[in-house]
């Protein structure tokens, strides 16, 4: 990716937008809503770093290239990340499409290549994000240390929060009763026992297009991946950032990962993974085959 994606805290925070019209004016509606406060400023002000000074971001916006750039290393002097409207050269971050849930938020970047694309994108992804997305974030975060705490072990906590995603207590946050949401939520959470692992083969081969939604979804959400050496790198792509990698692990290991509750995902380009299966079968541990070869 040419540009990393980053999500600034606003709670408390002071965003500084530099100049007056329309474009100035756009930049002060991204903020609708938010706990930041806006300042406005122009002129003299805005080519003075003490303007800047404890504010997290600035927007510039202005006809006047000379302004522009004046005001930019005003904001910088004061080291405050700044973003020139229509100047990607003066720009130390860009301004994606955002889709705003609340508590839920997607940004659609180009790195400022073409805002219209990032815009149509929007469009299409936010038919799909429900309005009530924000309300069920809510109801996570307020009980985040709650889950934490009965919950310490990562894997666990994610297949807990990953199955309340789609029961009961997420579907009555949606519906906006966050009162009855949060304490179908807590009962769950006594209830919660430690889950069974699971070792699923997926066909590694690539490209990435080829497989299942199901065997996308099992990727997205395993814990460790254990890969052969030339899984397709499209394939991997699909896998979560953080998830644990390795290589070509021994059934005994297979199974011991599994025994600790864990999701699995066994990237596969050969047809040795039906020894594998038909062993961990026998031992007990629980498989899933999922669009491997054939």
């Amino acid at each position: 990716m040419d540009a990393f994606p980053a999500f600034f805290p606003l709670a408390g925070k002071t965003v500084v937008i530099v100049g007056a019209g329309e474009a100035a004016d756009a930049k002060a509606r991204l903020f609708d809503g938010s706990p930041a406060a806006v300042m406005r400023i122009d002129g003299e002000a805005a080519l003075d770093p003490k303007s800047y000074e404890g504010a997290a971001l600035a927007f510039v916006a202005s006809d006047d290239d000379a302004f522009a750039e004046a005001a930019v290393k005003a904001a910088r002097d004061a080291h405050v990340p700044v973003n020139a409207v229509d100047r990607p050269a003066l720009c130390d971050f860009v301004t994606p499409a955002v889709i705003d849930r609340g508590g839920v938020v997607a940004a659609i970047g180009t790195g400022g290549a073409s805002p219209m694309l990032a815009t149509l994108l929007r469009a299409d992804i936010e038919a799909r994000v429900p309005e009530g997305a924000g309300r069920v974030a809510a109801l996570f975060a307020g009980l985040q240390g709650e889950v934490r705490k009965a919950l310490p072990e990562p894997h666990r906590r994610r297949g807990f929060l990953r199955a309340q995603l789609s029961g009961p207590a997420a579907h009555a946050a949606m519906a906006g009763d966050l009162a009855g949401a949060t304490a179908l939520l807590r009962e769950a959470l006594a209830a919660d026992e430690p889950g069974a692992g699971i070792v699923q083969f997926i066909d590694a081969r690539g490209p990435a297009e080829r497989l299942t939604l199901r065997a996308a979804r099992a990727l997205a959400s395993a814990d460790v991946l254990v890969c052969d050496e030339d899984a397709h790198a499209d394939v991997l792509a699909l896998a979560r950032r953080d998830a644990e990698r390795r290589g070509p692990q021994s059934v005994d290991a297979l199974a011991a990962l599994a025994g600790e509750g864990l999701q699995v995902a066994r990237l596969v380009t050969g047809e040795a993974w039906r020894t594998e299966q038909a062993a961990l079968d026998e031992a007990g541990v629980g498989t899933e085959v999922l669009a491997v070869a054939r």
